[in-house]
């Protein structure tokens, strides 16, 4: 058991929540709705500090991040649960892993140091807090970040956005990069597929980028529930509207959990959705679920030289030279080595 962050005390032994959007009001011996803090006699515990489900090293393009560290490696973790409870998650059998009891909870004991070492031993550049939202493990997530940052360790939120401002700002100064989940443009689809609402993520993304986080977008595309061209062009202009050089992934949904009355998205969507991003102003859209698609390398906005090739999570060629073209000498924005 470890004493939560980011609550205070109600009245009639009741705690709210301040980890996330939802604000959760937790009664004694209840839990919030990711399921994984809980409260005890007026305190507020996270179930699941070090217990982690999910111990991988990935390659930084499979979060995705194209233009942080590109051929990077990066260790990735997670521990069970998550604030939302998306129809199509195709991680549910951690994210959603009903009740367990609070002291047992799943997944390997660790510890920060145990977790740092492992990164640098596996000859990582980066910590991934990942395959679930990673906000709900709000404590451990920090202090393996603090940890990382003494190791020279760089620190990636894999993110659907709902934290609240306070949490935000607490952990943007150990934070590198994120990428964050912007799932749709209406707050009717994250209310029915995701159980949340859309302007607390458009929140998270804008002050991610103001307090200089490096920050990636990835939308995935859902036949006929988020996928049309209006809808389309208001993510794009949205995230130009904020830094055109943010780079915006649109990916392939395929059937799942609880969403199999849908096709898998096409390749054609796909190019669609992205030459409406490029239509709208943004410098860096890229195609992801779908390798040798064409539309996941990176090309110069200025000169359209191209300067990093990929084929799935694979770096085939990297030609930036100091974070600019090789061809026309345009700084290329992003955390380059």
């Amino acid at each position: 058991m470890h004493e939560a962050q980011l609550y205070h005390q109600g009245n009639d032994g009741e705690v709210i929540c301040e980890l996330c959007a939802h604000h959760c009001r937790i009664k004694d011996g209840h839990r919030g709705i990711c399921g994984v803090r809980e409260n005890r006699k007026g305190a507020l515990f996270s179930l699941v500090y070090g217990h982690l489900v999910a111990e991988h090293v990935d390659p930084v393009e499979k979060k995705p991040l194209y233009h942080f560290l590109p051929g990077s490696q990066s260790y990735s973790i997670s521990t069970v649960g998550c604030n939302f409870r998306c129809r199509h998650c195709q991680n549910f059998s951690i994210s959603q892993p009903g009740a367990f009891t609070a002291g047992a909870p799943p997944g390997i004991l660790r510890s920060p140091a145990y977790v740092v070492d492992e990164a640098v031993r596996s000859g990582c550049q980066s910590i991934s807090y990942t395959y679930v939202e990673p906000t709900i493990f709000f404590e451990f997530a920090y202090d393996c970040s603090v940890m990382a940052r003494e190791q020279g360790l760089k620190n990636i939120f894999v993110s659907n956005g709902y934290m609240t401002g306070a949490t935000t700002r607490k952990l943007a100064p150990v934070l590198d990069a994120i990428n964050i989940d912007l799932k749709a443009f209406t707050d009717d689809f994250y209310r029915k597929i995701c159980g949340a609402h859309l302007q607390p993520v458009l929140d998270t993304v804008r002050l991610m980028h103001e307090l200089g986080v490096w920050v990636e977008i990835t939308t995935l595309l859902i036949p006929g529930l988020n996928d049309s061209d209006a809808e389309l062009m208001e993510i794009a202009e949205f995230i130009a509207s904020l830094d055109p050089s943010i780079p915006w992934h649109v990916t392939a949904f395929y059937p799942t959990y609880k969403l199999t009355n849908r096709p898998a998205t096409s390749v054609q969507s796909l190019q669609k959705a992205r030459e409406i991003g490029l239509a709208a102003g943004l410098n860096f859209v890229y195609e992801g679920n779908v390798p040798g698609s064409g539309g996941e390398n990176t090309s110069c906005p200025s000169c359209q030289a191209r300067m990093i090739s990929r084929l799935g999570f694979t770096i085939q060629e990297n030609r930036i030279e100091g974070g600019c073209c090789p061809q026309c000498g345009e700084q290329i924005a992003g955390v380059w080595r």
